[in-house]
């Protein structure tokens, strides 16, 4: 069974699949979606490190993200070297609107904020393991190797946000997590102007006869 065989059940909970033109835009322009990737690391740490101090209360959520937080920053330290073994510079580079805007759609207070969050989570993580799992099989070392591992280790950071969601709200999840996953199927789908790691393929400027 290949790696991505592995994953793909694991990620059903996105309604719509990474859209073809994003792969072969993403290939086309590796150095910047590596940068993207980097910054996608230390967000995803900072993300779990947040939830820890929201809901100090949660002692089994905040073991567990704290393990994750640490796994992120490892794999952000991968994406440096990597990006170091390339002879690619890290630069400064505006983020994407694609975890902005599906924190818009997050409650504002409890009840609901935390199992929104979770679920938010979750919709991130399987987003970024199928994405790994999309490209690795196109890149050459040592991104392709990283990509294989990353998509495997994002599949269990899936299972486990989606895991504490359940827990949080036995009867709300399912039909949150509907709501949430159009929300995200929208935002890794629709064609955009700049290229990011969870952004939809870009936008084709149509071509006008002379």
């Amino acid at each position: 069974m290949s790696e991505r065989d592995a994953i793909e059940p694991r990620v059903s909970i996105l309604t719509a699949p990474t859209p073809a033109g994003w792969v072969e835009d993403a290939l086309a322009h590796l150095p910047q979606l590596l940068q993207d990737h980097a910054n996608c690391e230390k967000k995803a740490a900072s993300t779990a490190l947040a939830l820890i101090f929201a809901y100090p209360e949660d002692r089994a959520l905040g073991a567990a993200l704290s393990r994750l937080a640490r796994e992120e920053l490892r794999h952000f330290e991968q994406v440096i070297r990597t990006m170091s073994a390339l002879g690619l510079p890290f630069q400064r580079q505006r983020p994407g609107r694609y975890a902005q805007q599906l924190r818009r759609w997050v409650a504002t207070s409890d009840p609901g904020r935390k199992l929104d969050l979770l679920l938010v989570g979750a919709l991130i993580e399987a987003r970024s393991a199928e994405r790994f799992a999309l490209l690795a099989p196109h890149l050459l070392p040592p991104v392709a190797r990283l990509y294989a591992d990353l998509a495997g280790a994002e599949a269990r950071h899936f299972l486990l946000y989606l895991g504490f969601a359940r827990e949080v709200a036995p009867r709300q999840w399912q039909p949150r997590l509907q709501a949430l996953a159009r929300a995200e199927a929208q935002l890794a789908t629709a064609p955009v102007e700049t290229l990011r790691f969870h952004s939809g393929p870009l936008a084709r400027r149509r071509q006008h006869p002379d």
